[in-house]
């Protein structure tokens, strides 16, 4: 599926759910289970390499997207976090080479990664995401891109600014938009009132795809929360190994064979 055809199924009030994964395995058996997109976990691959979130260069991410991308049929986005660097320029050869890739998108983030301050300069935050829509709007290489303002993951954002830098991105030339850290009802319904181009919410606690689509939001995504759930699993089923000898994680383990079964080659 070409860019165009993940973009259009971004629609306001009927929100795509966008699963993100971690390994091909992951990929398969999402996209069998019947989601129509898949996006990567920067937290989740990081996860699978013995590091923390953050940790993985700019090569890395890439190879790892395009690996999911071909193991799936469904369109694949990749978070390729502040995309690598802070320099404009930068982020444009990310974007560059995500498309290079053949992802249908990708994600840049306006966090410089483990540092103050929590987001860019309002100016420099709109130059990198300028720079990476030239890119992502080339039509020999197209590819979506979602534009993140980072500051309510912090706990230092307020709606009105948060609002404002989207708008900047929006003028900017992004094609989704993004304010991870949101929570409050009334606040999605303003900031997706605000904004003319489609709304991706990350799902947390208290949260439903009814409810959310309610407030026109067009996309859903989970973070890391998915690789977060196999890990608790795989620690509760260790856990009951080395402190009961029983095997009551069999039970779970017999549930999941049909999915692999379809999944799997």
């Amino acid at each position: 599926m070409t860019a165009g055809d993940f973009l259009a199924l971004h629609v306001p009030g009927t929100p795509l759910l966008l699963a993100n994964v971690w390994d091909a395995g992951t990929a398969r058996q999402l996209e069998t289970l019947g989601y129509r997109a898949l996006a990567t976990t920067s937290s989740g691959h990081a996860g699978t390499l013995g590091r923390r979130d953050g940790r993985v260069g700019r090569d890395e991410a890439i190879e790892h997207a395009a690996e999911l991308a071909r193991a799936a049929s469904v369109p694949l986005s990749a978070d390729l976090e502040n995309g690598f660097g802070d320099d404009p320029g930068e982020v444009a050869k990310t974007v560059r080479l995500a498309a290079a890739a053949g992802l249908a998108g990708c994600s840049i983030e306006d966090h410089p990664r483990g540092r103050e301050p929590v987001v860019y300069d309002p100016g420099l935050a709109v130059e990198r995401i300028a720079a990476a829509a030239e890119v992502a709007r080339r039509p020999d290489a197209r590819i979506v891109l979602t534009a993140r303002a980072e500051g309510h993951l912090y706990g230092k954002a307020v709606l009105s600014d948060t609002i404002a830098r989207l708008q900047s991105f929006q003028a900017a030339g992004a094609d989704v938009l993004y304010a991870p850290g949101l929570v409050e009802a009334s606040d999605i319904e303003t900031l997706v009132r605000s904004l003319d181009r489609p709304v991706n919410v990350l799902l947390r606690p208290g949260m439903t795809v009814a409810g959310l689509a309610a407030a026109g939001v067009a996309r859903i995504s989970v973070g890391g929360a998915f690789h977060l759930v196999s890990l608790a699993a795989v620690e509760a089923a260790a856990r009951e190994l080395l402190e009961q000898g029983t095997a009551g994680f069999w039970e779970g383990v017999r549930a999941g064979l049909p999915v692999r079964e379809r999944a799997f080659d």
